[in-house]
């Protein structure tokens, strides 16, 4: 299976199971707007759970807030989104489609680097055990040569970034025969910029002076937020603050699926140090959040740093945590050294005063800061991606499994009797009664048990839980694994604490 062909099945399941719905699908859809079901809402509830336990919890100097969508429309002129928060956009005349003509120009790099990477493969199978990478990678003409095309398009592009070069944008574009996936043609227009933000009236009044945006960030929720909180809790340099909240942003190119949307959530952190501190906190954050990210057990291979080459207006260092995506290596994860930009610029703009006065080195001074800020939605795409297994069975037969990291799986376990009579039922309920209080779980008793192990295994439930004739005579149960498909039989008293091993949050935890 192919990595469209994958991410076609994946929306798929998403629908089916109930993980992820189109927003307003009776009136056929709202373009980049997603509902969450039933069993999308748990997972996403978790991701958040893993994240916020993870800051607040494990950190004592990082503390929570939840700040209002709406703003004052100043905050959106000192944060910089008014004047600068734009994208390159560029049309097709023939198909009337538009696009990002920065994502063009980086898919089209993504390519290169896709075919490159093929010639190594094809390498690695060649000479087997004998293989040197390295120096297959130096000397091979096919990558050499794609290698030199790679470089002179990456550093156009970088050039036009910083210089912001609109008219360069669409010649790299002409240059490398880029065309429209719709029309296949490069029938372009000018690249222009486009400014992102939703904005609506404030009040009763249709007035200029009452447009108020939709926040598309949460961060500045917590920079305005910044004083009321480092007094109230009496906070120390450094500390943090830390926030999960929707976010909107007027996506012309929404695209692959949740991964680009208009509504989405974000979790965002704050991290306030003393200034000249700024890269060795950079350094520590990078190196936290990709050890949260590893720990779900979803491969060390799958996530690299990608370092800015152009900053933000705000930043003097930035990196992504990017993760591998069906559709190749993209963003999971932002962090940046915004220094005192935003502080800085509500201080001048707000007339209010909102330096830190340093016990330790007697003076005042506007904190700078290092934010480490990840997708809600994108995290979940990145572990349900990873998750969805298509597996060929000793028997022949063909099992769809989603093996979630378990302390994220939306059900924990099911509670499934053999038959619905003969008192099974009963003794399932008594399970089910046992559990519920500590994990979410599911009882079952339509269709045949096979059936109804292959649902569980589509929903990602770690454990299944069989009540047999058996079970009425010796109060045990047969507990199967998800993964490994082995089952045991286990005593109804011992349950709690199995499954408990295998799906406490706070395990996952204590491996940070």
């Amino acid at each position: 299976m192919t990595q469209d062909e994958l991410f076609k099945v994946l929306v798929a399941h998403c629908k089916e199971y109930g993980f992820i719905f189109p927003s307003s699908e009776i009136y056929d859809g709202l373009a980049a707007v997603y509902d969450y079901g039933q069993m999308g809402v748990e997972l996403k509830n978790n991701i958040k759970q893993y994240w916020w336990n993870a800051m607040t919890r494990l950190n004592e100097n990082i503390v929570g807030i939840d700040a209002g969508i709406f703003m004052h429309p100043k905050t959106w002129v000192a944060s910089g989104h008014v004047a600068a928060f734009n994208d390159p956009l560029i049309d097709n005349k023939d198909s009337k489609k538009r696009y990002r003509a920065d994502v063009l120009i980086e898919d089209y790099l993504a390519k290169i680097e896709e075919k490159m990477n093929k010639e190594v493969e094809k390498g690695r199978r060649k000479f087997g055990e004998a293989f040197d990478e390295a120096k297959f990678r130096e000397t091979n003409p096919n990558i050499l040569r794609e290698k030199a095309r790679y470089e002179e398009v990456h550093n156009r592009y970088v050039a036009a970034e910083k210089a912001n070069d609109l008219a360069e944008y669409k010649q790299i574009i002409l240059d490398c025969g880029i065309v429209c996936p719709i029309s296949g043609t490069a029938n372009w227009t000018d690249v222009r910029q486009f400014n992102l933000m939703f904005s609506t009236q404030f009040g009763s009044v249709g007035d200029e002076a009452n447009t108020v945006y939709l926040r598309p960030e949460t961060a500045q929720g917590i920079f305005v937020d910044y004083i009321n909180v480092q007094k109230t809790g009496r906070m120390k340099i450094p500390f943090g603050i830390a926030q999960i909240g929707k976010a909107f942003r007027n996506e012309v190119v929404a695209r692959q699926f949740i991964f680009r949307m208009r509504e989405f959530e974000q979790m965002e952190m704050e991290f306030f140090l003393r200034p000249g501190t700024e890269m060795e906190w950079f350094a520590k954050w990078k190196e936290n959040r990709m050890k949260w990210h590893v720990n779900l057990g979803m491969g060390a291979e799958n996530y690299r740093f990608h370092d800015h080459e152009k900053l933000a207006h705000y930043a003097n260092a930035a990196t992504d945590i990017e993760f591998r995506f069906p559709f190749g290596f993209k963003e999971l994860e932002g962090i940046h050294s915004r220094t005192d930009f935003d502080l800085g610029n509500h201080q001048q703009l707000s007339g209010r005063k909102l330096q830190y006065f340093d016990p330790e080195t007697g003076e005042s001074y506007v904190p700078y800061c290092v934010e480490t800020s990840i997708g809600v939605d994108r995290m979940f795409l990145a572990v349900l991606s990873h998750s969805y297994k298509e597996e060929q069975l000793e028997n022949g037969e063909t099992r769809v499994v989603l093996c979630l990291p378990a302390p994220l799986a939306p059900v924990k376990a099911a509670v499934l009797p053999l038959v619905k009579k003969d008192g099974l039922p009963e003794l399932a309920q008594e399970v089910m009664d046992l559990l519920k209080y500590d994990f979410n779980c599911q009882y079952e008793e339509k269709d045949s048990i096979g059936k109804r192990y292959r649902r569980q295994d589509a929903i990602g439930t770690p454990f299944c839980i069989t009540v047999d004739h058996d079970s009425l005579q010796d109060r045990c149960v047969t507990v199967r694994d998800r993964d490994t498909m082995t089952q045991e039989r286990v005593p109804i008293t011992e349950l709690r604490a199995l499954i408990d091993s295998k799906v406490n949050l706070n395990n996952l935890l204590r491996k940070l």
